[in-house]
């Protein structure tokens, strides 16, 4: 199938979602314009998300960047569950056998700068502090007010119209999408730690407290993520090393919700636009750069339309996997975490089980890519 040079593409959102469908756009012969309400790239210090899973290198291969991505990633070789402390299970990543580990730690703004690099050498660069103010025109021919930095606006009518504009979209806000689902009434805290020298990096950890559960995470060679449930958390900590500072503090709040279709008209959604779940299992930043990748495939393919049918059996299956597992993780019951206590360390017996894990994780649990020969 020929290139389509002449289809005027907006993506709006420069994320890691916008950045991965402009250079598979751009690696198949069209030219994106990609504008963002931000002032650039998330800040080291704010590494939203930390997953680089297995799918997802397979996806960014063609484009070159799963080279660089893997220069800089710390590989996580094994994922430990503890009870107060206590090891429960340990899962080697190397039981599920692939060309790429199942998951790999880099923070998101790295992820970020080699996209935007490899953007830069097909000559495109984000139009930061470019927002999109408002979409009107209807979804077959949609106008798209943007408003830049200095004040000014413009006024653009795309060809296709992508929001990869994260969970607080105007895209899907403008253009009738719905967004059902459901909060988790309990909040979340994190804290990066970075410690005086390195640290091992090389495992994940979630250590049940009953009540409550704190999870250990690589950020860099020096520096640990926790998040808990706990309010307290950091008081319980048991540091590796000693601490040099804490580059970053939040808290936050876990929903279940993805709209009903990814797709009206010449108007398409990808990424937290069109999905937000719980970062249980590192699947969010994935399954957004997973979308963009059948996007960029199927629109020059001029089989758009089949986007929405395509991808959204995946989210379905992901958003219940991860509703699944949060649940579990936030179970508050004495007899069901007991019950909890007990089981776990019997699945070390039952490697099938383990290698579900490990599938999921990779995200070899939705439909591999068609374009991609070989691909699981």
């Amino acid at each position: 199938m020929e290139a389509r040079p002449e289809t005027s593409i907006l993506i709006a959102g420069a994320g890691p979602v916008g950045l991965a469908l402009a250079l598979e756009l751009v690696r198949r012969g069209m030219r994106p314009r990609l504008v963002a309400k931000a002032a650039g790239p998330t800040p080291a210090n704010e590494s939203r998300a930390l997953g680089v899973n297995a799918r997802t290198l397979t996806l960014l291969e063609e484009c070159g960047a799963t080279a660089l991505i893997l220069h800089k990633a710390r590989r996580i070789n094994r994922f430990r569950v503890a009870s107060r402390g206590k090891t429960l299970l340990t899962v080697d990543t190397a039981r599920l056998r692939g060309r790429y580990s199942p998951l790999y730690a880099l923070p998101q703004g790295e992820t970020e700068n080699i996209l935007i690099n490899l953007l830069a050498q097909h000559h495109i660069t984000p139009e930061w502090q470019t927002a999109v103010a408002h979409v009107e025109g209807g979804i077959d021919k949609p106008q798209v007010l943007l408003r830049h930095a200095d004040g000014t606006s413009e006024t653009v009518s795309p060809n296709i119209l992508v929001g990869a504009d994260g969970a607080h979209s105007v895209v899907r806000e403008n253009c009738g999408f719905t967004f059902p689902g459901s909060s988790i009434d309990m909040p979340f805290h994190l804290a990066d730690y970075r410690y005086t020298r390195p640290i091992e990096t090389n495992y994940a950890e979630g250590n049940f407290l009953n009540p409550g559960v704190l999870a250990r995470i690589p950020v860099r060679e020096d520096t640990i993520r926790y998040i808990s449930t706990r309010e307290d958390f950091e008081t319980i900590i048991e540091h590796p090393a000693e601490v040099r500072d804490k580059p970053w503090v939040s808290s936050f709040r876990i929903s279940f919700r993805h709209v009903e279709s990814m797709r009206r008209g010449r108007v398409f959604l990808a990424g937290d636009a069109a999905h937000v779940h719980s970062p249980i299992g590192a699947r969010g930043m994935n399954l957004g750069i997973e979308d963009a990748c059948w996007l960029a495939w199927l629109i020059s393919e001029r089989r758009e339309e089949e986007y929405s049918e395509l991808r959204m059996p995946a989210i379905e299956t992901v958003i219940k996997a991860t509703r699944r597992n949060t649940a579990f993780v936030t179970l508050s019951n004495p007899v069901l975490t007991g019950l909890r206590r007990l089981l776990l360390p019997w699945l070390s017996l039952f490697p099938a089980s383990t290698r579900a894990v490990l599938r999921t994780i990779s995200g070899r649990d939705t439909p591999a890519p068609p374009w991609i020969p070989g691909a699981k």
